[in-house]
Order: structure tokens, then C-alpha cells, then sequence
């Protein structure tokens, strides 16, 4: 099916699957509830999963498949935002347009860096697309200001022409971001019991481009493009040596990756029309980098599930604090109540990032396949116990 063996094609199903149901899947706590605080179901934090997603799936071209560790993706995240909040400025608020602006010009972007970048390999090829991603930072916060607008970042207006739209709505306001007059923002709301789910256009729209992402990624991981791909990975002295020249290649998945990240750019533009060079910052460059290896690097859906975890932390672990604790907590003798809670209080609320560095750290170490391969051991123990089980009843019938 689409060109994909079985395996593939059941692994695109449970991504689809994933993401279409996402609202159900992502609320499994009524609404009042204790426990309804870890929801995630709302469109704001879905549309970072699948955004990050995109991200993720993209940088994995690069890192898990070519070997290539890049800490200058973040560049590339920044440019497509900023393309995309521009076409909105200029052209209309249809998202297609911006969305397409962004890809071409994050690839036109990606192939100067790496053309640069890809003289060196290693250490060198990692240092010098952080420096490349460092100068697109400061140029954006600084010395670019007419075309970024500095560090108050890139916004619409009321005085932007939109040449084939309007500037401003009926009542005065800055139109929002559609596709073919279909609101980004528009929520249908479904109440179910105590249960609220909320549908997003914005949301699916990002969802149905990550199905998309994720086919292309896999037919890419598949191809003999793919096959040369992990070729250098492997061993790209002895590929050079059989006479083949590995820098088109390598240039090829650093453009493609590239073009990743600006249409993640593209799509953060396109849900918040809003660009600041804080997206081209090495922190967001390092997040990607561990979204990817803890999903799995080198695996299809790892950097998925990579990313989509640490959002979760990002956005719902934080919100823990010192009161939510106590509330938990409550049963328990006053002394014994404020030691646990002292004791968890550095890895809460604003303290996430230890915590999620301490299980980055426990993954690196006894997972170094990451999520997908702790999926993988838990199926194997399941698969292991059939045929032990008929082991044993074959053992015990010649006895009786």
C-alpha cells in the first residue's frame, strides 16, 4: 500500500491513528477532576506535538540516518517563521502560500550552510552549523531589525497590504490565519459526560501534514537514496574509497532536513502569526537534538514520541508546584506531608528540567535505542512467554 511494505504501512496507520484521536487520547481525565491537570487534549499543546514532530522527523534525516549531528537547526526553524509571517504580511492569510515560502526558503538557506558546513565532518560539521545558527540569531535579534523587527519579533499589523486579502476585518481587527476561509483557530467543542474534547482545524491541519512528513520520511529511509544515506553513517572513508563522492548526498539530507524545519517554522507562523529570533536560539537547536535520540535516533517513529514527550514535560509536568503537591499529599502527617514534598520540590514547577535530565540520562544509558527500544523489549518479553509456555506443556505430556 502507497509503496510501503507491510511493517511501514501499519506503523503509518498507528501514527494516523495517533494523531486523528489524539483529543480522546490526550484527555483520559474528566474535566474538575484531581487528575485532570495532566490532560493534554487542548489545541495549543497538540499542535506543538505535531509540530515538533515535523521538527524532530526532519533533524532524524540528518542525525539518525546520515550520522550528521547538527546543533544549527534551530536556524532553519527561525527562517520559516519568518518567511511565513511575511507572506501573511504581504499576500493573504491563507496558510498554503506562506507554508510553501518557508519550505523553498529554508531549503535555499539549508543548501548555503551545509555546502559550507559539510567541508568538515564530526565535531567541526557540529560547531560550525552552531556558529552559523549563533550569526542567523544576532542578525535577527540586531542588526536585521527592518526585516525581523529585532527581539519585539515580527507581527501583523493593521497597515500590512495583503495584496490578494483584506487588512483588517469588518470591525477593525487584524484577520486570522485560514485555509480557503477555514479558521486555524476555529475549536469544535464536545462535551461527553464529565469529559471535554476539544477538535482543532489548526490541529488537524498540522496532524495531516505530519502524516505527510512522516510517508515522505519513511519512503526516504527506504529508498536507495536512504541506502546511501546510512552507507555514510556507517563507514564514509571506505564509501570514499570505492570511489563514490559522499558530499552530494550528505548535502541532499542536510537541504531536506532543512526544509523540515522551515515548514515546522512555517506552521508555529501559521498558528500564531507571531516571529522572534528566540526560535534560532542553540537551546532550540539542542531540544531537537534530544528529542531525536530520546525517541530513538535512526528509527521512524522515535523522534515522534520523542518529541511529544518532552512537550508533555515542557507544558504540563512544569505546572506542578509546591500546592498540587501538598494536595496530594494531604493524607499523610504534616511532617511526613512537608518532607516529600521538600524533597520533590526541586524536581517540579520550574525544576523540569532535572527531572527530565535525570530520564534523558537513565534513557542514554540503559535504553540507548531510546523509547522505541524500550517498546521493543516490552514486545519481546510478551512474544517470549508464548512459545515458553508451549515449551513447557510439550515437556509435561510425554511425562504423564
Amino acid at each position: 500500500m502507497l509503496g510501503l511494505n507491510k511493517k511501514d504501512f501499519s506503523l503509518l496507520l498507528v501514527v494516523a491513528a495517533l494523531t486523528l484521536f489524539a483529543p480522546f487520547i490526550l484527555n483520559p481525565f474528566p474535566e474538575g477532576s484531581g487528575m485532570a491537570q495532566f490532560n493534554a487534549g487542548y489545541p495549543d499543546l497538540m499542535q506543538r506535538f505535531v509540530i515538533f514532530g515535523i521538527f524532530a522527523i526532519g533533524f532524524n534525516i540528518l542525525l539518525g540516518l546520515t550520522g550528521y549531528l547538527s546543533f544549527g537547526h534551530a536556524a532553519f526553524l527561525g527562517v520559516g517563521s519568518y518567511s511565513a509571517v511575511w507572506m501573511f504580511k504581504l499576500l493573504s492569510m491563507n496558510v498554503i502560500p506562506a507554508i510553501l515560502l518557508a519550505v523553498v526558503v529554508s531549503g535555499l538557506f539549508a543548501l548555503v550552510i551545509g555546502f559550507i558546513s559539510l567541508r568538515r565532518s564530526g565535531i567541526y560539521f557540529s560547531i560550525l552549523t552552531l556558529a552559523f545558527a549563533q550569526m542567523s540569531f544576532n542578525l535577527a535579534y540586531s542588526v536585521l531589525t527592518p526585516i525581523t523587527n529585532g527581539e519585539t519579533g515580527l507581527q501583523l499589523t493593521l497597515n500590512d497590504p495583503r495584496v490578494l486579502g483584506q487588512s483588517a476585518t469588518a470591525d477593525g481587527s487584524i484577520p486570522v490565519t485560514s485555509l480557503f476561509g477555514l479558521e486555524m483557530r476555529s475549536t469544535f467543542e464536545m462535551t461527553l459526560g464529565p469529559w471535554l474534547f476539544q477538535f482543532n482545524a489548526g490541529y488537524y491541519l498540522c496532524a495531516l501534514i505530519l502524516l505527510l512528513s512522516f510517508y515522505l520520511s519513511i519512503r526516504i529511509f527506504r529508498s536507495p537514496f536512504g541506502l546511501m544515506l546510512r552507507a555514510i553513517k556507517s563507514n564514509q572513508t571506505r564509501l570514499n574509497y570505492t570511489g563514490l563522492n559522499a558530499r552530494p548526498y550528505t548535502l541532499a539530507a542536510f537541504v531536506i532536513s532543512g526544509m523540515y524545519a522551515g515548514l515546522a517554522g512555517a506552521l508555529m507562523a501559521s498558528m500564531d502569526p507571531l516571529a522572534g529570533a528566540e526560535r534560532m536560539q542553540w537551546t532550540a537547536s539542542g531540544e531537537v537534538v534530544l528529542m531525536t535520540i530520546l525517541g530513538g535516533a535512526g528509527t521512524l517513529i522515535g523522534p515522534v514520541l520523542g518529541a511529544g514527550f518532552i512537550k508533555y514535560f515542557e507544558n504540563i509536568f512544569s505546572k506542578i508546584n509546591d500546592t498540587v503537591l501538598h494536595g496530594w499529599f494531604e493524607f499523610m502527617p504534616d511532617g511526613l506531608e512537608n518532607l516529600i514534598v521538600g524533597i520533590l520540590h526541586p524536581f517540579i514547577g520550574k525544576g523540569w528540567h532535572l527531572t527530565l535530565g535525570l530520564l534523558f540520562m537513565l534513557v542514554v544509558i540503559f535504553l540507548p535505542g531510546g523509547l522505541v527500544e524500550g517498546g521493543q523489549r516490552i514486545a519481546k518479553l510478551f512474544r517470549r512467554k508464548k512459545p515458553d509456555d508451549a515449551g513447557d506443556n510439550a515437556q509435561s505430556t510425554p511425562a504423564e
